[in-house]
C-alpha cells in the first residue's frame, strides 16, 4: 500500500510517470489488448458518426501540441526531458531517441511529458541537477510549466481565424429571410409571403435585423395596416398587409412567419483577426466562471438527482464533448466542429492552469511562491510533501467529476 502511495505521490508531485527507460520488453498481451481497443474505439466513430471522429481528432491533436509546448521550451530552455507519452498508463508502445522516451499508453485520458527535478520531492541523478526544472530561473521555468495552456490559446485562435477568413462568423447577415411557410389564415400567408423571402421595410422603416422585423410588428396594433417590402428572387414586392391578433395574447400584433437573421459571414483576414482575438478573450472569461461551476459540489449533486438541472452548470467528458460534437457536425459541418473544438481549446486552457496540484497552474503557483520567497544568492524551495493531501483530495474530485460527467453523457446526452 505504501508504494503505490509513494508511486501515486510522485506522479503527482513530478506531473508523471517517474520511471524512465524501462525494460523494453513490454508485456506483449497488454500491448495487443491495448492498441486492438483503441483502434476498435476509432473504427466505430468513424461508422458511428464520422463528425465525431473528426472531433476526437482534433482532441488527439490537441492534446499532443500541449505537451509539445512543454517539451519544446523545455528543451530550449536546457531542462531534461525523458519521457514523451500519449495517454496514461500501461504501455503500449514506445521508442527511445537519444535520452527521450517517446511512446503511448493504454488510457486515452490525456498526455504527458516528463521534466525531471520537477520539485524538491522530485529526484532525479545529481549529474542531472543542472538540467532540473528546479534549478532553472523562474522565467524559464514559468514558461515551460504554461507552455502547454498558452498553446491551447494559440490553437482557439488559429481555428477561429481560419473559420472566420474561410467559413465565416456567425452572425447577422443584414437580411431577415422567412424561414418557413406563413402559419396557416395569418395575415403573411393571405397577403402571399412565402418561404425565403426577404423582408426588407416595414412601414418605410428599414429591418436588417429579427430584432427589428419583430420590434416594428409588434410596435403596431392588431388590425392595423401596413406596407411591407420583400425582396423575392433579387426583385423589391411592396405588399399591404392587415396585422392580426397574437393568438398566444390578443392585445399583441401578429404577422405569422418566423424569421431569421443570422449565419456564417465571412470577413477580411484584418478583421478576422480581431473577431478571433475577441472571442478568444470572451471565450476565455466564460471559461473562468465554467471552472468554478463546474467544480461546485452542490451542482455535481444538483445534475445527478434533478433531471432539470441546468445543462451548463454539469460536469461533462470526451463522451459528451464528442457526441455534441458530432451533432454539430450534422448541422454545420467542419466550420461548426472546428469552433467547438476551439472553444474546448480555451476552456481545457483555463482549466490547467487552476492554481492546484497536479495542473500545471498548480506547478507555476510553486514557482510564483519559491520566486517572492527567494533571496539573492538563496533560492527557497517549497516543501511539496506539504501540498500532497490537497492534491490528492483535488485528484479524487477530477475522479468524481469524470464518473458523474460519464453517467450523465450516457443517460442524458447533450442536445
Amino acid at each position: 500500500m505504501s508504494s503505490f502511495y509513494n508511486k501515486f505521490r510522485n506522479e503527482i508531485v513530478a506531473g508523471g510517470d517517474t520511471v524512465d527507460q524501462p525494460n523494453r520488453n513490454n508485456d506483449r498481451r497488454t500491448t495487443l489488448v491495448g492498441s486492438c481497443v483503441l483502434v476498435g474505439l476509432i473504427v466505430w466513430l468513424g461508422f458511428a458518426n464520422p463528425w465525431t471522429l473528426v472531433f476526437v481528432v482534433g482532441l488527439i491533436v490537441s492534446v499532443f501540441l500541449h505537451e509539445l509546448g512543454h517539451f519544446v521550451t523545455a528543451r530550449r530552455t536546457g531542462m531534461k526531458a525523458t519521457q514523451f507519452f500519449m495517454g496514461f498508463g500501461p504501455r503500449l508502445w514506445s521508442m527511445q531517441r537519444g535520452e527521450v522516451e517517446y511512446g503511448i499508453r493504454a488510457l486515452p485520458l490525456g498526455a504527458f511529458v516528463r521534466i525531471v527535478g520537477m520539485n524538491n520531492l522530485d529526484e532525479c541523478d545529481p549529474e542531472d541537477e543542472p538540467r532540473a526544472y528546479r534549478a532553472q530561473s523562474y522565467p524559464k521555468r514559468l514558461l515551460v510549466i504554461t507552455a502547454g495552456s498558452l498553446m491551447h490559446g494559440v490553437i482557439a485562435l488559429a481555428l477561429f481565424f481560419g473559420v472566420y477568413t474561410i467559413s465565416g462568423r456567425y452572425s447577422e447577415t443584414g437580411n431577415v429571410v422567412v424561414m418557413s411557410a406563413p402559419a396557416p389564415d395569418s395575415p403573411a400567408q393571405q397577403s402571399g409571403v412565402d418561404v425565403e423571402d426577404i423582408v426588407r421595410e416595414i412601414d418605410g422603416v428599414v429591418v436588417s435585423t429579427r430584432e427589428q422585423f419583430v420590434d416594428q410588428i409588434v410596435s403596431k396594433t392588431p388590425g392595423q395596416e401596413v406596407s411591407v417590402v420583400v425582396e423575392r428572387s433579387g426583385k423589391p414586392i411592396t405588399l399591404t398587409i392587415t396585422l392580426g391578433n397574437n393568438p398566444l395574447d390578443e392585445s399583441i400584433a401578429y404577422f405569422g412567419v418566423s424569421s431569421w437573421s443570422l449565419d456564417y459571414v465571412r470577413v477580411n483576414p484584418i478583421k478576422a483577426v480581431g473577431y478571433a482575438t475577441q472571442d478568444l478573450v470572451v471565450t476565455a472569461g466564460r471559461s473562468v466562471v465554467g471552472v468554478f461551476v463546474v467544480l461546485n459540489p452542490i451542482n455535481i449533486f444538483n445534475s445527478v438527482v434533478d433531471d432539470n438541472a441546468d445543462p451548463a452548470t454539469r460536469p461533462g467528458t470526451v463522451v459528451g464533448a464528442s457526441q455534441l460534437g458530432g451533432e454539430i457536425g450534422q448541422q454545420d459541418g467542419l466550420k461548426g466542429v472546428l469552433l467547438l473544438l476551439a472553444s474546448v481549446n480555451v476552456f481545457v486552457g483555463v482549466f490547467n492552469m487552476f492554481p492546484l496540484l497536479p495542473f500545471d497552474g498548480g506547478h507555476a503557483a510553486i514557482a510564483t511562491y519559491e520566486r517572492f520567497r527567494s533571496r539573492r544568492n538563496k533560492p527557497y524551495r517549497a516543501d511539496v510533501g506539504k501540498m500532497v493531501p490537497v492534491a490528492t483530495m483535488v485528484v479524487g474530485l477530477l475522479a468524481l467529476l469524470l464518473v458523474v460527467g460519464l453517467y450523465l453523457d450516457v443517460t442524458q446526452p447533450i442536445r
